[in-house]
């Protein structure tokens, strides 16, 4: 049972972690970031079994993560207002072609960011653009301006 509650801790503890981390971050994981995240992954396993290395052990933390993960799907499904907590919400960026600083600056993002997503959209200036969304992916979306 102790594996259980470890494992819970630290799942509580992972999805915190992550949505303090910001969707931005977790969106371009860089080489190093993917190391950061197997030595992570590594020191999570060894704080959760310590010193049971039996394969049962390991069914039970794989296995509550996983329910841990179904859990938190279906409370965001059955209580739609939970979802802002769980999975962050859609952010603009731009609006009619003008950069909204104050939410780049919450999301740590450059408006040289913006305009790289914007180009590999084929989308030549911001100026095009009518709205730019930073999803709760991480990616951003792009409506151009029509006409």
């Amino acid at each position: 049972m102790d594996i259980v509650l470890r494992t819970v801790a630290a799942f509580v503890f992972l999805l915190v972690l992550m949505r303090v981390i910001g969707r931005r971050e977790l969106s371009t994981l860089q080489p190093f970031d993917l190391i950061l995240l197997i030595v992570l992954g590594d020191a999570v396993q060894q704080g959760l079994t310590q010193d049971d290395y039996s394969v049962t052990g390991a069914f039970l933390v794989i296995g509550t993560f996983a329910v841990l993960q179904v859990f938190v799907s279906w409370v965001g499904y059955r209580f739609p207002g939970s979802r802002p907590i769980l999975e962050g919400e859609p952010l603009v960026v731009v609006q009619d072609g003008k950069v909204i600083d104050r939410n780049l600056k919450r999301e740590r993002l450059t408006v040289e960011e913006i305009a790289e997503a914007a180009r590999l959209e084929q989308i030549g200036s911001l100026d095009d653009v009518q709205w730019a969304v930073l999803e709760t992916t991480g990616l951003i979306s792009f409506i151009k301006k029509s006409g």
